[in-house]
């Protein structure tokens, strides 16, 4: 049996609205803003794309919207698409509200990443932010390769994903014990794709590390950046917590294992 029959796509159906609404990275400045402001992370992965007037923008697995919105705010046209049905509708209702009234162009669309439809060397900038987590190896090769085909050569292609797998698989459990033996260990499950947001355990299925990011993206013919970052740390909270936040979030090796978020810039090799 091949990888693709045993790791089929995700139904479109686990991505309903209140998904997108109570567990999507960003949900709550959506619903609090319409839109209109982004979440800590997506406004800093937004802001690697260096988006300016006259680019056309494709995000894959546009989700509720609100980054089509922030691209024609820029003067950029930009296209959105995602395979949940639900998405796409969300998706229309915000770039209805803003299409004639901003200055770039905005467009949605029902399609898979894996077969975009657009021509080769389409696009200035191609955006996936919170999608990879969602595909399978196999399926994330894929979708990069299509991205690969309608990128232009100067082109940019920017990728946020989370968590940081290292972090899952060999930090989590230490923080663990860590926060078990502090008396709030009802707070961290043992699976920790059920941490803060427990849907995440049906929908992620191949996240990623600084090393394996790197290597998906040089398979499919790109070279680039890859690097981790974080929430902000509260360092103040006792002395001995803070000395570990240093020593986790700011000295590599161990910081390859703390950090939670996966940042990538990469260009046509």
């Amino acid at each position: 049996m091949d990888q693709q029959q045993e790791q089929k796509p995700l139904p479109s159906s686990l991505y309903t609205e209140e998904y997108f609404l109570t567990a999507c990275e960003g949900y709550d400045e959506f619903t609090s803003s319409e839109g209109e402001h982004l979440s800590r992370r997506l406004s800093a992965a937004f802001k690697l794309a260096e988006v300016t007037p006259g680019m056309v923008i494709l995000d894959v697995g546009c989700g509720r919207g609100e980054i089509l919105r922030h691209c024609a705010q820029l003067g950029a046209d930009a296209v959105g698409i995602d395979y949940a049905i639900v998405a796409v509708r969300m998706s229309q209702n915000v770039i209805q509200a803003v299409n004639g009234v901003m200055p770039g162009r905005t467009a949605v669309m029902q399609a898979d990443a894996k077969r975009l439809p657009f021509p080769d060397a389409y696009f200035d900038r191609v955006l996936m932010f919170d999608v990879v987590e969602h595909l399978h190896p196999w399926e994330l090769l894929e979708a990069m390769r299509e991205v690969h085909r309608v990128l232009k050569p100067d082109g940019r292609f920017i990728i946020h994903t989370a968590p940081n797998v290292w972090y899952d698989r060999y930090a989590y459990p230490l923080v663990r014990l860590v926060r078990t033996l502090m008396g709030e260990g009802a707070k961290y499950p043992k699976d920790p794709r059920q941490f803060g947001v427990a849907v995440n355990q049906h929908v992620h299925v191949n996240e990623q590390s600084l090393w394996s990011m790197g290597r998906a993206l040089r398979e499919a013919g790109f070279e680039g950046k890859v690097w981790l970052d974080s929430p902000p740390q509260n360092r103040t909270e006792n002395v001995l917590l803070a000395a570990l936040r240093w020593l986790a979030f700011d000295v590599p090796p161990f910081r390859w294992f703390f950090e939670r978020e996966v940042f990538a810039v990469a260009s046509k090799r």
